[in-house]
């Protein structure tokens, strides 16, 4: 018999990630841009994080991929910083470290609560917040920078007096106006540029039809109420 369509774990991931996606553009998270890489791939994201005013990354313009796999959001997806990150919790190839990216199993070994990773509850804009946050408040008792991580608590226990931690991180954000300005995006330098949300222009005749594809009114009109979120001050701290 010929197929009509594709799986039903892959239609039900798209429909899951169109959804989100025009949640995130009606109603953005701070300090955050998001596009698609390939508007014919739902399942790779590019996330654009603004630094935060009043912390080690004020000012910083910092490139990063979602990828998404095919049974999400029963699984988890994974976070990459594309700018080099010095930070406890990050690797060395941009791979973000943090417990919501981790499978909901019972790992004793790994010092995290069950409660603590992923589950299909959490979506696209609990991992922005999460990730917003632990750049400016590091897990440092399961670092995948073991450098970072002393550097780091050299600067905190000195009460920012040790300054390297600081100083690695200030020339990276200096590295990132560049490309900031290749890309012709102007970077929040303020906390009221960096507050500003402003709701995704009108879709073109194109994303039209590419919302069409995948998704009927009906989906819409259930959507519209969930687009909200918890404002926090999550990123900010005193320097």
């Amino acid at each position: 018999m010929a197929q009509h369509g594709p799986p039903s774990h892959v239609a039900s991931s798209q429909k899951a990630l169109m959804l989100e996606m025009k949640s995130l553009q009606e109603e953005p998270v701070e300090g955050f841009k998001i596009t698609l890489v390939d508007e014919a791939d739902l399942y790779i994201w590019e996330v654009a994080i603004f630094g935060p005013p009043n912390t080690h990354y004020e000012g910083g313009y910092f490139k990063s991929r979602i990828k998404f796999p095919i049974d999400y959001p029963y699984s988890p997806p994974a976070f990459r910083f594309l700018t080099k990150m010095w930070h406890p919790n990050i690797y060395e190839n941009g791979d973000v470290c943090i417990s919501i990216l981790h499978p909901p199993v019972d790992d004793p070994q790994s010092g995290e609560l069950p409660s603590e990773r992923w589950n299909p509850t959490q979506n696209v804009r609990t991992i922005l917040l999460s990730v917003i946050s632990l750049l400016n408040e590091p897990n440092t008792f399961s670092p995948a920078n073991v450098d970072a991580s002393v550097m780091y608590r050299k600067w905190r226990d000195s009460k920012g007096k040790d300054r390297e931690y600081a100083e690695i991180i200030r020339k990276q954000v200096l590295a990132t106006k560049a490309e900031a300005e290749r890309d012709g995006v102007k970077v929040p330098t303020t906390l009221a540029e960096y507050c500003v949300r402003t709701r995704a222009p009108p879709p073109d005749e194109g994303s039209d039809l590419f919302y069409d594809d995948y998704y009927d009114d009906e989906d819409l009109e259930d959507e519209d109420g969930d687009c909200c979120y918890d404002e926090d001050d999550s990123g900010n701290e005193e320097s």
